[in-house]
């Protein structure tokens, strides 16, 4: 879900962005006008994350995947270790495309635990003591697992896949060696994503390295070396005015808490539906949950859509429901979510 606001105001804009005659999508990213806004949306990131001076911004194409491959490619060397933890789906993913490039040491995974799926403490994980970059993913969207800390005693630089949580809440960028994000959840629409790059790590890229995910080299260019995805660049930005207008991190963090609380609590108070992941690390982005009767299923997702509620539908890996409820998703959205589950229990259970 994005913003209505930010929605509204791109209509708005169309087909006449800021007087010029044209749309944003159809004007040189190299003229002034997109070149300004490229640069507020930057300025308003950092401004938003408190991003220090030494730390480059990249708005780059490829989403998360893309990052999954530049990563490796340019923060190692041929015969170097890195360190990989495995909290669900999407780390999974990008250990396997890690490893076409490095050395891959899975710290550990996630286990079960009295039936809820949980993380065995730091103290247990194998770490490597020379790993060139650790790497996690902070928020699992198919598994509704997030991991809510940083990881303590990690002396490499930490590399995280915030795709699904950036912006949801502050965070201390200075203790992260790199930050990306798909944009497709809390940042705008698909066809982006963001990278924040300490740029001490740099200088150890690989000849291979396609130049469209070089990060020096796109530094360089201010993140236009190709032709970058404008349209999506722009909504992020309106995307980044608006969480200002709404108070900053600090207040969609306490919103981000209530939501899912509320949702949680709705869960664990009715017999009808379950959730089945450890209590410490239940995700405020996306609540998975399965009915008890899962004949149920396909009834409770049609009613659901009759009410407006959509896209519900858990991944097809896991199966059962999963509702996103990322930063534009509106307190009154999962109250009509939760009322809904309490009257379908009442009626189907």
């Amino acid at each position: 879900m994005l913003p209505k606001a930010v929605m509204e105001q791109a209509q708005s804009e169309f087909i006449n962005w800021q007087g010029n005659g044209a749309s944003v999508m159809e004007l040189s990213h190299r003229g002034k006008p997109f070149m300004q806004a490229a640069q507020q949306a930057e300025q308003d990131l950092r401004d938003l994350l408190a991003i220090p001076d030494d730390y480059a911004v990249l708005f780059l194409h490829g989403g998360g995947r893309g990052q999954f491959s530049a990563v490796p490619l340019n923060l190692t060397q041929a015969g170097d270790k890195v360190d990989y933890l495995v909290s669900g789906a999407w780390s999974r993913f990008a250990v396997e495309e890690a490893q076409k490039y490095v050395q891959v040491n899975e710290v550990s995974s996630c286990v079960e635990v009295d039936g809820k799926i949980s993380l065995p403490p730091a103290a247990q994980w194998q770490l490597n003591d020379d790993a060139a970059y650790f790497h996690y993913c902070p928020n699992e969207t198919v598994d509704g697992f997030e991991i809510a800390d940083l990881p303590e005693g990690i002396n490499a630089p930490i590399v995280a896949d915030m795709s699904s949580n950036i912006l949801s809440k502050p965070i201390d960028v200075s203790r992260y060696g790199v930050i990306y994000a798909g944009a497709q959840k809390n940042i705008g629409p698909s066809g982006l994503s963001v990278v924040i790059v300490n740029k001490a790590l740099l200088g150890k890229r690989r000849l291979e390295t396609p130049a469209i995910f070089d990060y020096a080299l796109q530094i360089e260019h201010e993140s236009m070396y190709n032709t970058p995805p404008t349209f999506a660049w722009y909504l992020a930005g309106l995307v980044f005015q608006w969480l200002k207008q709404q108070g900053g991190l600090e207040q969609m963090q306490k919103l981000n808490q209530q939501k899912s609380a509320m949702l949680y609590q709705c869960i664990d108070d009715n017999d009808f539906y379950l959730n089945n992941i450890d209590a410490n690390y239940r995700s405020r982005m996306n609540v998975p949950f399965h009915l008890a009767d899962k004949r149920l299923d396909e009834s409770f997702l049609t009613q659901a859509s009759q009410q407006g509620l959509l896209a519900l539908k858990g991944h097809r890996s896991v199966g059962g429901m999963r509702a996103s409820i990322y930063n534009a998703m509106p307190l009154a959205g999962v109250q009509a979510l939760t009322e809904f589950m309490q009257d379908f229990s009442r009626r189907m259970g």
